[in-house]
């Protein structure tokens, strides 16, 4: 049995999300469909992240097994001619038997994109916030969600497993020019906890409350009127560390 690793690019924006679902069309449901044409054969597209509608991906990771010996330049070239334009197959490469792209994740990165300035070439992948100004503030904030803890109040479902524990690795605010970029690294998300947590960090700045706040709402453990999530345009899947 062979096992095929990808890494996937995608624009989201006409999307409902990475899942494969019923009566919508997917980025999961659009790479199947493109290799089990290319290769005749069903396969079982496992992706690393569950990325919701509209939310767009630097770095998914993907793998599906068959018996079959693969070429696997001449496969990537023709996926990428038969996938739509909003979907790019990086690399194709062979892994080993065993390798499962989520559960073997280590640790997953997001980046939220924000645009101080509107843009009619933005729009799709940032979400227009003008009242920033400097990110010392924002930083702070966001270093009260680092370490193992339960992120209840920002799940927008709660997942199938027993707890709602994620280990936050690291959180940065950054600008270029006009773009400020939100990166955050745990070892696994919410459902909607990036978009939760982005937004309770704007609102945290534009109420002027104090870093005290935001560890009270997520020992709350519950959701509330407090969470405000951002929309999916300005989200990315960045990067899958194994």
């Amino acid at each position: 049995m062979k096992n095929y690793k990808l890494i996937i690019q995608y624009d989201g924006t006409n999307f409902h999300g990475w899942q494969t679902q019923k009566n919508a069309v997917t980025i999961q449901e659009t790479i199947t469909n493109a290799f089990e044409v290319l290769i005749k054969e069903k396969i079982n597209l496992i992706g690393a992240g569950r990325t919701d509608t509209g939310v767009h991906a630097l770095g998914q990771t993907a793998n599906f097994r068959t018996e079959q010996e693969l070429d696997l330049y001449r496969l990537q070239y023709a996926a990428n001619c038969i996938l739509p334009k909003e979907i790019s197959i990086r690399s194709m490469t062979e892994t080993d038997t065993e390798f499962h792209s989520r559960y073997d994740a280590k640790a997953r990165t997001y980046w939220y994109l924000i645009s101080e300035k509107k843009s009619p070439f933005l729009y799709r992948y940032s979400y227009y916030y003008p009242f920033i100004g400097e990110l010392k503030k924002l930083q702070n904030f966001s270093e009260r969600f680092l370490g193992d803890q339960d992120f209840t109040t920002f799940a927008k479902e709660l997942p199938q497993t027993d707890h709602c524990n994620c280990i936050v690795q690291s959180v940065r605010w950054r600008r270029f020019q006009d773009i400020i970029i939100f990166s955050i690294t745990a070892n696994r998300f919410l459902h909607g906890m990036v978009r939760g947590i982005t937004g309770t960090l704007l609102k945290a700045l534009k109420e002027d409350k104090p870093a005290e706040w935001i560890t009270e709402v997520i020992e709350a453990r519950k959701r509330c009127d407090n969470i405000f999530s951002v929309p999916p345009a300005g989200l990315f899947l960045t990067k899958i560390r194994y």
